[in-house]
């Protein structure tokens, strides 16, 4: 009887190995059973044909098995210290820009605020009236000093609108943050999820050269046929190619991950973490807590926040400010001609307003108003959406999930028992190896069904975690729109820009 071991690898995946198998059955057929060949013992010189004259049978099994190399993209990697997910998320915290840029976006609210609410400099200057030359002389000439002093609460209004700003930002901040994250973690399982693709193809590269070695053996004492070592040889070949292809799929997604990171030039190394073990979702609440926690909401209520400052601010811009103006100058006119005297110092001063007749900042305060309710059915409008993306996601999640439990607990045990009965019966020359082939590829398509829907039940679970965020290297969207200039010193503007 040909012996089947059910081993795990990697994340616990089940696989079948065919190694060291029907060595009694193929010793009293009078083969002599060798070492299964190394993963570099095939080429697709197997694949050419047999000789048109002469037994078909004998010069296929006269031939040797296939020689080219089995493309090992990833052995020094795979000597290297594997890195856990945890690693990555601190990398990441560490060195994505996004990340930094949100900061900076927190600091230019926090500087606006502070800027919005300074007072408007002093203005000094020369002043000069009825001057005169000759002998008569006269005229006044001296200095001012003038102050515009801000009524009606207005500058802290003002610092209000970016205050309220920069709590907004602190929320996209936070939302990038969970941006990264889920992105990240995204990366780490779906390269994880390749990683295992490998395992699962480098085993199907051992099994099919040991299928070469054994259909040549069983055609050395007429047991076996030229269809059976070519089809035999086709798919030593295809398993290389596949195997190749897992490798460069692998690759390619740690290289993602490496962007994701920050970190581009990342060495490239195994991933470890439990595949198998995806984390459990409260489906009946999980849709609630997305509309209570996501920073999606959380912004669209703090925009609302912005809008009622800035509208508070707007009705308050139409008190006038006072302007107050004074100073100090020399008379020259001539009280007397004899003997000569002239007036001498005298001070002036001035105070004002503008008389807010015509401009109450109406326009402004209308447009804040509707701003405002905009902002305030944005609230609704997002968390709708909210609920509208999340509700697909669990069903996903719950779908992927139930996939990967019938794959782990129905459908790649029987696989594997139906495989070993076909091989043991191809031994015995019941059935033909097509019939083998085909059980052999079903039981590793499952297999490879498996790793993907565990990565899909992964990616689903964290996208809900992660307040189904994306975008780890999108540029984080600021709420402080317009330029970073506000009430510049010397325009006179007190203002938010």
């Amino acid at each position: 009887m040909m012996k089947i071991f059910v081993t795990v690898v990697g994340a616990n995946l089940l696989l079948i190995s065919a190694l060291g198998s029907g060595a009694q059955d193929r010793q009293a057929a009078g083969v002599v059973q060798s070492s299964p060949p190394p993963i570099s013992g095939m080429s697709m010189s197997g694949m050419q044909a047999a000789p048109a004259t002469g037994n078909t049978a004998d010069a296929a099994a006269q031939s040797t098995p296939a020689e080219g190399k089995t493309p090992e993209l990833l052995d020094t990697i795979l000597k290297r210290k594997p890195r856990s997910l945890e690693e990555c998320i601190q990398l990441a915290d560490a060195n994505n820009p996004t990340l930094r840029q949100a900061a900076a976006i927190v600091r230019r609210a926090e500087a606006q605020a502070r800027q919005a609410a300074l007072y408007p400099n002093p203005s000094v200057g020369y002043q000069g009236e009825q001057i005169r030359g000759g002998s008569y002389g006269g005229g006044e000439q001296g200095a001012f000093v003038a102050q515009t002093i801000v009524l009606g609460g207005k500058l802290g209004l003002r610092r209000n609108v970016y205050e309220q700003q920069k709590q907004a930002d602190q929320i996209v901040a936070e939302e990038q943050l969970a941006r990264v994250h889920n992105d990240v973690e995204q990366a780490f399982y779906q390269t994880l999820s390749s990683q295992e693709m490998v395992v699962v193809r480098r085993r199907m590269v051992h099994l099919t050269a040991d299928a070469v070695e054994t259909a040549h053996q069983l055609a050395n004492v007429g047991q076996a046929d030229a269809p059976d070592i070519l089809q035999s040889e086709v798919e030593a070949e295809q398993a290389k190619v596949d195997y190749a292809r897992a490798q460069r799929i692998f690759l390619q997604n740690f290289q993602s991950l490496a962007a994701l990171v920050g970190k581009p030039d990342l060495e490239t190394t195994p991933l470890t973490a439990a595949l198998v073990t995806p984390p459990e979702i409260d489906t009946d609440r999980i849709v609630q807590t997305l509309i209570e926690s996501s920073p999606a909401v959380k912004l669209a209520r703090q925009e609302v926040s912005v809008a009622v400052s800035r509208w508070k601010s707007a009705k308050r811009e139409a008190v006038p400010d006072l302007k107050v103006r004074a100073g100090e100058q020399f008379n020259h006119e001539l009280v007397s001609i004899a003997p000569r005297k002239e007036v001498g110092p005298q001070s002036f001063a001035s105070v004002g307003m503008d008389l807010p007749l015509w401009n109450r900042n109406q326009g402004n305060i209308q447009a804040a108003q509707a701003e405002k309710e905009r902002a305030e059915q944005n609230v609704e409008r997002v968390q709708l959406s909210v609920r509208q993306q999340a509700a697909p996601l669990v069903q996903s999640y719950l779908s992927a999930k139930y996939e990967a439990d019938r794959y782990r607990t129905e459908l790649i045990p029987r696989a594997a028992t139906a495989y070993r009965l076909y091989l043991e019966k191809y031994r015995q020359m019941a059935v033909a190896y097509p019939q083998v082939l085909v059980s052999q590829r079903t039981l590793f398509q499952l297999q490879e069904n498996y790793i993907t829907a565990l990565n899909d039940v992964w990616r689903n679970a964290i996208s809900l975690q992660n307040m189904m965020l994306t975008g780890g290297l999108h540029a984080p969207a600021s709420a402080s729109l317009g330029p970073t200039a506000t009430n510049l010193p010397n325009t006179g503007s007190t203002g938010t820009e």
